[in-house]
């Protein structure tokens, strides 16, 4: 009997393709051999592109935000959030002004503890008005996912689903008037967080 029958394969299944079936037995190019290749074309596209440094420049864009006074200083109570609207009037710009009487990232006035930030989850949006707990400082949780923030600390994740921190307000004091004056990170539904 030969000792090389080969057995045929089930009506439908396809065989793999062995080293005899490629010329000379053997692939045609090693998986080294692909990556060196593979190098080589980059770093020629790389050097191509580098070769007009005036062509390779992007003009870099820089949201103007509008400067709007959203509260008093003196008028504010610790633990007592106010809420308002920014950057505009569009769709999830709902936000919230606090005093925490506790020292905050980005936080405003003698003690830094006055700090803002945008009412809506960055996970599904989901609307965290009236979640503000005092005693622990943070925003949340979220009725959809139950994520939760910490306001001291820029609005950072705490727990849930979110994987990105709150959309916080930017303030500016000006004697005893405070204004909004940008937002540190994207709210949610904005590919950027001004509509006009």
């Amino acid at each position: 009997m030969n000792k090389h029958i080969q057995k045929k394969p089930e009506s439908g299944v396809r065989s793999l393709p062995s080293k005899k079936d490629h010329p000379a037995g053997k692939c045609l190019m090693s998986r080294r051999k692909m990556l060196f290749a593979s190098g080589m074309a980059t770093a020629t596209v790389m050097v191509a592109m580098s070769a007009d440094p005036a062509a390779a420049k992007v003009p870099a864009m820089v949201a103007t935000y509008p400067r709007k006074k959203i509260a008093k200083l003196s008028e504010l109570k610790t633990d007592q959030p106010i809420g308002f609207e920014y950057p505009d009037q569009g769709a999830y710009a709902q936000s919230m002004l606090v005093k925490m009487g506790t020292e905050a990232g980005g936080g405003i006035g003698p003690q830094k503890d006055v700090v803002a930030f945008n009412y809506f989850c960055t996970h599904q949006g989901g609307d965290l008005s009236g979640t503000y707990k005092g005693d622990t400082k943070s925003l949340g949780a979220c009725p959809l996912h139950l994520s939760t923030y910490d306001l001291t600390r820029h609005g950072i994740l705490i727990s849930g689903q979110a994987y990105q921190s709150l959309p916080q307000v930017l303030l500016e004091l000006d004697g005893d008037d405070i204004y909004a004056v940008g937002v540190f990170g994207l709210i949610f539904g904005r590919y950027d967080n001004l509509q006009g």
